[in-house]
């Protein structure tokens, strides 16, 4: 069932993308890399994350169309899940994860509500090549080379669908406020609710796209504005499902896993900086306490 889902949802996106629609063009890209050790500097658990996302579109005027497939995103992620120690992974502790992901998402709006609807393909296992790429990089940083990628989730193919809904509330000219409800099926299958605040005008002209990660709205066009804008949020999720933390393993999912984020925007006239920083609750019963991860998005031009 959830294969024929994932099947009619990219479908419907693929009649939508520009090999139907050679009108469409590119409005702009998004990226957001990240790490721990830009948070709290320890190599473990969630310990890294780069998303790109291309978004492409009949026309952009800063606000979300109204059709279903008018605005295409296409998200290409790569995670790497790791135990707290990985050159010797402690007993009951999470398992190795390298996981590439291949999807299109389209963004519209309708009765003052927004939506995102995907469909994604979750590979996983030693067949992403992941762990080999994290053991080159830190021989070349001198960093602890993992000794845990013998005990990694298997390769696997997994069709994912995501759809949010939210909506977002001016408080005052400078303040707004956005609450989102999200299901997700498939790697992983939850539901979450939470809610993002804006201080500063940065950003409320542009497509901005959640990391999957952090629950970070990153921007993927340029709107009209320059300056700061800081933003504030948190989420909390029911776990139904876990790839990553199979129960055949003996995990035992948290009741609730929660996300606590802020971070700050800057656009200047050619070049931008983000930086934000989440606290990642646990999500399994093992896990010992939370983390602190860094995320940051450089776009310098001269």
């Amino acid at each position: 069932m959830r294969l024929f889902l994932f099947g009619c949802v990219a479908a419907a996106l693929a009649m939508s993308s520009p090999v139907f629609s050679q009108s469409r063009e590119k409005i702009g890209t998004g990226r957001i890399f990240t790490n721990d050790y830009l948070g709290d500097g320890k190599d473990r658990w969630r310990t890294g994350s780069y998303a790109i996302s291309v978004a492409k579109a009949y026309s952009w005027d800063g606000v979300l169309p109204n059709g279903f497939g008018e605005l295409i995103e296409y998200r290409l992620r790569s995670d790497i899940i790791a135990p707290q120690n990985i050159v010797t992974a402690a007993p009951g502790d999470r398992r190795y994860v390298g996981a590439l992901s291949f999807g299109m998402h389209t963004h519209f709006e309708k009765a003052s509500t927004e939506f995102s609807v995907g469909a994604d393909l979750v590979i996983t296992g030693p067949q992403t090549g992941l762990g080999e790429l994290q053991s080159t990089m830190h021989e070349v940083m001198g960093a602890s080379i993992p000794g845990v990628l013998g005990n990694q989730i298997p390769n696997g193919f997994h069709p994912t669908l995501t759809l949010e809904a939210g909506r977002s509330f001016d408080i005052a000219p400078r303040f707004s406020f956005r609450p989102f409800l999200e299901v997700q099926a498939g790697v992983e299958t939850l539901a979450r609710a939470g809610g993002d605040f804006r201080f500063g005008l940065l950003g409320s002209d542009e497509l901005m796209v959640r990391d999957v990660a952090t629950g970070h709205l990153y921007r993927t066009t340029r709107g009209e504005h320059t300056g700061f804008a800081a933003v504030l949020g948190a989420d909390i999720a029911h776990v139904e499902h876990s790839t990553y933390l199979p129960a055949s393993s003996g995990f035992e999912l948290t009741d609730a896993r929660t996300r606590v984020r802020a971070g700050v925007h800057w656009q200047g006239e050619k070049s931008s900086v983000f930086y934000g920083l989440t606290y990642l609750g646990e999500e399994f019963k093992a896990q010992s306490e939370g983390q602190v991860v860094g995320s940051v998005r450089l776009n310098i031009r001269f």
